[in-house]
């Protein structure tokens, strides 16, 4: 045989071979498992028309694409359908069947897949493909055709706040909620009386009234819902349901039992808006849920807040229920015991409530906030119940501005800051306390570039010392003492005091500072530094702190506002030494006691407080007159356990901080002299 004649078979055969790679790869039809993955997409996507595009032909007889695609949306927006993952795995020992398992999220935490999925090979548009055998399992676990589901709100309660006696803040209460019951109210003339009296009482408007009862789904016996009020307006309540056809609904409410005087503390809740649920995507809110807008409701949202539970219920044909597809357990929100004394901050508000101020309570031994209130103020429990915009705009156009919190604000604190200008005299050597000062007259400069501008005093003692300067309140000698300490000096101490810091609590409070800059370079400016006037802006949590270092030896305790069982720790340590801190206790003693002090109408037989006055002064021009506060810092001595800053505004018609010793001693008789 030629050699030859074995070439042609051989390559007739590479080529046959080749001929058919060729043609195999150009038919490129998906497998099954493909055809799993590119309907799983579609699912993912939740495009459930492409989803019906790719079911077998036996399954679109089955069910029609409209209800295939209106059922699976309607169950999906019920259970609140998220994220889709997906494991697919084809099963080589049986062609068209692919392992499917998936994990949907839900309203009730994950609903997982296990399911073999069988597809079955058509020709569609000349086309051999895989197509999916659908059965209502594929929309949830175990549903067949007539089965349907419901969905389960499993509630949850709000974490309740109460202060360290357990006495109630904010907690979880009820509501009045006055309803029209429309088959009730009598005749046309009868029912336009009785929606008359209610817009007078209730501040909703005869529109908003007919809408409700013009909702498609009221009928004669219904409960129409007009709003909701506090329950503690009973004569308004009583009014209301006086009217014919108007009832009183209880509702589920949060609610403020110390109103007004712990509102800018509190805070209040709030129903969802579509901005706040931008504001937080992804951490389980929906548009029915209550979020802390202000105040601690605010500020300890993430652990007050609640978590409702659900659960998918499967449903047979008959609307009974055959088991649960899914089910998420409902989380209460944490209870937060605060170190606030409810007695203290009534206490408080009591003297503030008929002026623009603030006042903060502190245990200066150990750092428990007692106390926090700002006034003017307002109910938090009108907000939660949804507050009328004109109730509103009166409140956000009220000149004394009710909405500010002022505990958290910071302003110049006057002679109040003259001990701690005595503190970093005392500190540097700058001063001797005991030596007499020789100050002539009630005004003073310190050389002729000041101008016009001289330093007043009130009193005109020819000599003064320390003591005496501290408990007549004399700007001229501590103008004097700021120069000796000299601006660099004093401007670098008084960070040692926590100055341009953030204070360590959860509340966010004013940083305190000594200038605009942090720096005193003239010498008018370290002048009205050293008696609190200048650029000096203080907190007044703050000032309290930088007092509680005159009863614990020179340091300066770290607030804290939620109770704990830990002993107490200091915020800033040794910012004067014990002789100094000591020293100064007894001479703010004599603020109150000497007859001659500041604040001696302040005194109270039998307890002795040690403190200090300020009236700061606004004014545009020296000589003129002007805007003042009045400012009152006090603590007993003997055992300290109360300490009071107090700040009534505009006082310049009052006698400045005059108005507010009595306030402060008022306080201290209610919450000590028991």
């Amino acid at each position: 045989m030629n050699k030859h004649q074995f070439k042609l078979p051989i390559l007739f055969i590479f080529f046959l071979v080749a001929l058919l790679t060729l043609s195999s790869c150009g038919s490129n039809q998906p497998t099954a498992k493909d055809r799993v993955e590119d309907y799983v997409k579609a699912w993912q996507k939740q495009d459930f028309s492409k989803m019906y595009a790719l079911l077998s032909k036996q399954s679109q007889k089955s069910i029609r694409k409209a209800d295939f695609v209106s059922r699976y949306k309607r169950i999906y927006e019920a259970i609140e359908a998220g994220k889709l993952k997906t494991s697919i795995k084809e099963n080589t020992k049986k062609e068209g069947t692919v392992q499917l398992k998936a994990t949907l999220n839900t309203v009730a935490g994950p609903v997982k897949f296990s399911q073999s999925v069988q597809l079955k090979e058509e020709k569609r548009r000349d086309k051999q493909n895989w197509y999916i055998n659908w059965n209502p399992s594929l929309i949830l676990p175990k549903m067949t055709t007539g089965s349907r589901i419901r969905v389960d709100t499993l509630a949850s309660t709000r974490g309740e706040i109460v202060d360290r006696n357990g006495e109630p803040l904010a907690v979880n209460g009820t509501a009045a909620r006055i309803d029209l019951v429309p088959g009730r109210m009598g005749s046309d003339s009868d029912k336009a009386a009785t929606i008359k009296k209610l817009t007078g009482l209730l501040g909703v408007s005869k529109e908003q009234i007919d809408q409700a009862l013009a909702a498609s789904w009221v009928k004669a016996d219904s409960l129409v819902p007009i709003t909701t009020v506090d329950q503690a307006k009973t004569k308004l309540i009583k009014e209301a349901t006086e009217l014919p056809g108007v009832v009183k609904t209880e509702v589920s409410s949060r609610v403020y039992p110390d109103k007004n005087a712990s509102a800018h503390l509190t805070g209040y809740v709030g129903k969802m808006t579509a901005e706040l649920l931008k504001e937080h995507p992804n951490e389980g809110y929906n548009a029915n849920s209550v979020i802390g807008k202000t105040g601690l409701e605010l500020l300890f949202e993430k652990q007050l807040r609640q978590h409702d539970g659900a659960a998918i219920i499967l449903l047979d044909p008959t609307g009974a229920a055959a088991g649960t597809i899914a089910k998420k357990n409902p989380v209460n929100g944490k209870n937060i015991q605060l170190t606030i004394d409810r007695n203290v901050q009534d206490a408080m508000y009591a003297q503030l409530k008929k002026d623009a101020g603030t006042g903060v309570a502190i245990d200066p031994r150990n750092g428990d906030i007692l106390g926090l209130v700002s006034t003017p103020s307002y109910n938090p429990n009108d907000f939660v119940l949804g507050i009328s915009s004109s109730e509103y705009q009166k409140l956000s156009n009220d000149k004394e501005q009710p909405l500010r919190n002022r505990f958290t604000a910071a302003s110049a604190p006057g002679s109040t800051f003259k001990p701690l200008t005595a503190a970093i005299a005392l500190t540097h050597k700058a001063i001797n306390p005991d030596t007499q000062i020789a100050i002539s007259g009630s005004k003073w400069q310190n050389n002729s570039s000041w101008g016009d501008y001289y330093v007043t005093r009130v009193n005109h003692d020819p000599k003064v010392n320390l003591q005496t300067a501290l408990f007549k309140s004399d700007n001229i000698y501590f103008a004097q003492t700021a120069l000796k300490i000299g601006g660099s000096a004093f401007a670098s101490d008084v960070k040692k005091f926590g100055f341009g810091e953030s204070l360590p609590i959860d509340y966010p409070m004013r940083k305190s500072t000594i200038s605009n800059d942090g720096k005193l370079d003239s010498d008018s400016l370290l002048a009205n530094s050293g008696y609190g006037q200048g650029q000096v802006s203080v907190n007044p949590l703050h000032l309290s702190l930088i007092y509680s270092a005159f009863v614990n030896d020179g340091s300066m305790i770290k607030p804290r506002l939620i109770k704990t069982n830990d002993p107490p720790t200091f915020w800033k340590k040794n910012v004067m030494s014990a002789g100094i801190a000591q020293l100064l206790n007894k001479d703010l003693i004599q603020v109150i006691d000497n007859p001659s002090g500041t604040a001696h109408d302040a005194k109270i037989n039998g307890l002795t407080l040690a403190g200090k006055t300020g009236t700061p002064e606004f004014k545009k021009k020296q000589g003129e007159s002007g805007r003042e506060n009045g400012w009152f810092v006090a603590y007993n001595t003997d055992n300290p356990k109360l300490m009071v800053t107090m700040i009534v505004e505009n006082t310049q018609k009052h006698g400045g901080s005059h108005y507010v010793t009595p306030k402060v001693k008022k306080v201290f008789e209610r919450v000590l002299k028991k």
